[in-house]
């Protein structure tokens, strides 16, 4: 009864441990979320956008990007690649009295990104000449059609990819950028090395629990 009495709490407390180690790996196994990122390009670097392509209204001269990848958030965003400066993506667009021109950086991604089934098409560059008070948006479809949104107007897809889904959930079991062999996550589906490490704590409480009782008892 003794060992029973002293060993309860610290095996309840073990287990409890336990719990919270594995619900910790579970949330660990989240990346992120597949979509189109919207940037500016600001002295020659990209810069996050604060808003989306449907309300930004950019100036004659300015250069937007889009890239889709696999993102946690905007901190962890990927960049768009390629191509940046104005002069070389719209210097065959001859300027026109009343509109302006953006320079537009498309880049669809890697195939580690794309969606089951889908290849992503070659990252490209386009110029867009349009009216003095255009959206980012409206610039994107005047080179870039067809455009997919979703209920809340968040961009889905440009140029018809990807043909279906819009910011999908994406867990640390399908193959991805962000989650491929070598990156700072082991891809896969064995445990990882604090699961390990908790399961390890667990086992020693248990076994000083046991230890303490029979001390006692003798």
């Amino acid at each position: 009864m003794t060992v029973r009495r002293t060993t309860a709490p610290a095996l309840a407390l073990a287990l409890a441990l336990l719990l919270l180690v594995l619900g910790g790996a579970g949330q660990a196994r989240a990346v992120g979320y597949r979509y189109w990122s919207f940037w500016d390009l600001a002295g020659g670097k990209w810069t996050y956008a604060t808003q989306g392509p449907s309300t930004a209204r950019p100036s004659d001269g300015a250069v937007e990007g889009f890239r889709f990848a696999v993102s946690e958030d905007s901190r962890h965003a990927v960049q768009p690649r390629g191509e940046r400066e104005f002069a070389a993506i719209c210097g065959g667009t001859a300027a026109e009295r009343g509109k302006k021109r953006v320079a537009l950086v498309i880049d669809s991604g890697t195939a580690a990104d794309a969606p089951s089934g889908e290849r992503p098409p070659a990252p490209r560059t386009a110029c867009a000449r349009v009216a003095p008070d255009a959206s980012t948006a409206e610039a994107l479809a005047a080179v870039a059609k067809p455009l997919r949104y979703d209920t809340n107007a968040l961009l889905c897809a440009i140029s018809g990819y990807p043909r279906t889904g819009c910011g999908d959930q994406v867990s640390a079991s399908e193959p991805t950028a962000s989650a491929r062999p070598g990156a700072a996550e082991p891809a896969g589906h064995g445990p990882s090395v604090g699961l390990w490490a908790g399961v390890a704590a667990v086992a020693a409480l248990g076994a000083a629990a046991v230890w303490q009782a029979r001390r006692r008892r003798g």
